[in-house]
């Protein structure tokens, strides 16, 4: 059949889904697969690298993703596959804040019900968008499925945004096991070692061709593989007996609200309930608050930094520059305070808080990287006179679980710009 353009290809649902092998790399034991989707065969559209992006100039990319998450629920739901072997599904981020079409909305609670699923998201869906994706991954985790993080490696900032998602499975890019002497890549697989060993995540090599690229994937800790060395991606056919152990999920981290309210907890009642506050003046946090935003520089592993300012009064131009300067590099760098654009500097994402958002009377600045992580929380005392002489009760932590939840309660509060 042949189709005119791209309207025809969604109107008619003209997507196959393929599935291609994931397997343990110490028994070849088949644990699921992962769905790929491809345009109708011979049309210009086939390939995913032409079909995803003209759907997104027709305005329907939201419709495709829907589409190609659904279809693959929906035949691996017909084609009898296991509840204990895992379906790896990609999730676009702008998807996320729409609702599924009705014709395919009867497939999501057998899908729920009866599929293992393990939603996959990059670094670039949580830069996009980081509530939709954080709320994207806790939806996951309420219907018992899990979240993956996809081509880790690609971009050094993927390494900072990993812990936000705080994957099941951290699928190593293919770059890192066809080209393992570059540099960085030890930096890579260090922090990334270093996440799986904290959470119990499991590693995941992808383009695994040759017996060679094995040998390196496994010397790099990874205990599943997918790529052509395994099988190539095909309709779901035979699919596998159960394996003897299912792919396990960790444990999820606490976070925030999906949908925040004004009574959701802020970073200070995150921390302070856990450490003691001291009373302090602008004028002594400040030299706190710029040794966070100092390690918030570090070129060769971006980290993400997350500041609330209460106001826009309070960006000087010296944190204009500075935070302009940050932001070349860091994985994400996101201000949040009362009224404020949507890129108050440049690279800066903004946030505008609420007039009756507890955050507008705290300020927070929170560095994650792939190593370091630290936060200062405090909260204005309400004091009249010079600004610098200005009280707040304080609280200042490195425990890197209380710092990834205060960062979390304000990644919620940064939506989608555009």
């Amino acid at each position: 059949m042949r189709f005119r353009d791209i309207g025809q290809v969604l109107d008619e649902r003209a997507v196959t889904t393929v599935f291609q092998p994931l397997v343990r790399l110490d028994s070849y034991e088949v644990v699921g697969y992962e769905a790929l989707s491809r345009g109708p065969v011979g049309s210009p559209w086939y390939a995913p690298s032409a079909l995803f992006p003209a759907a997104q100039a027709a305005g329907r990319l939201a419709e495709l993703d829907w589409m190609c998450r659904v279809l693959a629920y929906q035949q691996a739901l017909r084609g009898g596959l296991d509840q204990s072997v895992a379906l790896f599904v990609n999730t676009e981020p702008l998807a996320l804040r729409t609702e599924c079409p009705p014709d395919l909305a009867r497939w999501l609670e057998p899908a729920r019900r009866h599929l293992r699923v393990v939603t996959e998201m990059t670094e670039r869906a949580v830069a996009a968008d980081p509530s939709a994706l954080l709320t994207a991954a806790a939806t996951a985790r309420s219907s018992g499925w899990g979240v993956a993080f996809d081509d880790v490696g690609a971009n050094p900032s993927s390494l900072a945004l990993m812990p936000f998602v705080h994957p099941d499975v951290v699928k190593l890019d293919m770059h890192l096991v066809h080209h393992p002497h570059r540099p960085e890549v030890a930096r890579v697989i260090n922090a990334i070692v270093a996440y799986a060993e904290r959470s119990g995540a499991t590693i995941l090599a992808e383009g695994i061709e040759t017996s060679a690229h094995l040998d390196t994937a496994r010397s790099m800790g990874a205990q599943l593989g997918q790529g052509w060395f395994f099988g190539r991606a095909q309709r779901l056919r035979q699919p596998p007996q159960a394996p003897g152990e299912p792919l396990a999920f960790v444990p999820a981290p606490e976070t925030a609200p999906p949908a925040v309210r004004a009574e959701a907890p802020t970073p200070f009642d995150i921390v302070s309930a856990q450490r003691p506050t001291s009373l302090s003046t602008k004028r002594m946090l400040l030299p706190l608050s710029q040794y966070l935003e100092a390690k918030a520089t570090d070129r060769t592993e971006p980290p993400v930094l997350l500041t609330c300012c209460q106001q826009p009064r309070h960006l000087t131009p010296a944190t204009v520059r500075r935070y302009a300067d940050i932001a070349d590099t860091a994985a994400l760098v996101a201000v949040l305070a009362a009224g404020l654009g949507e890129e108050p500097i440049p690279g800066v994402r903004g946030a505008a808080l609420r007039a009756d958002d507890p955050l507008c009377g705290e300020w927070n600045v929170i560095v994650v990287g792939p190593h370091f992580a630290g936060a200062l929380v405090a909260r204005d005392l309400g004091d009249a006179g010079p600004e610098m002489d200005r009280r707040f009760a304080y609280a200042l932590t490195y425990d890197r679980g209380l710092v990834l939840a205060a960062a979390r309660s304000l990644l919620h509060r940064v939506v989608r710009v555009g």
